[in-house]
């Protein structure tokens, strides 16, 4: 089994309140999980308001194919509005 791991740091500049930031991560967080069928979930700075990290798993039998979904969420994330990309480190385990 490999266990696919995934830290992204995000800065969110249009957030003026922990409000505006967690919904912005919340509507970030839910489209990756709907669209890669992985876990993902704000792990760490929770009470920044311009800051975010998320962490985002799977489990699988392949590891290529665990780093190519990793690689596409990280492709994803760059892409998205509201949320600019500073940070990321892939493991697998």
């Amino acid at each position: 089994m490999v266990v696919g791991v995934l830290q992204i740091r995000l800065l969110i500049r249009d957030a003026q309140s922990l409000k505006d930031k967690r919904r912005i991560v919340k509507s970030l967080r839910d489209r990756i999980r709907n669209e890669f069928n992985v876990s993902a979930s704000e792990v760490d700075a929770l009470d920044l308001h311009q800051t975010a990290v998320l962490g985002v798993a799977l489990a699988t039998n392949d590891r290529v194919f665990a780093d190519q979904v990793l690689a596409k969420v990280v492709d994803y994330v760059r892409r998205s509005p509201g949320a600019e990309l500073v940070d990321y480190e892939t493991e697998l385990l």
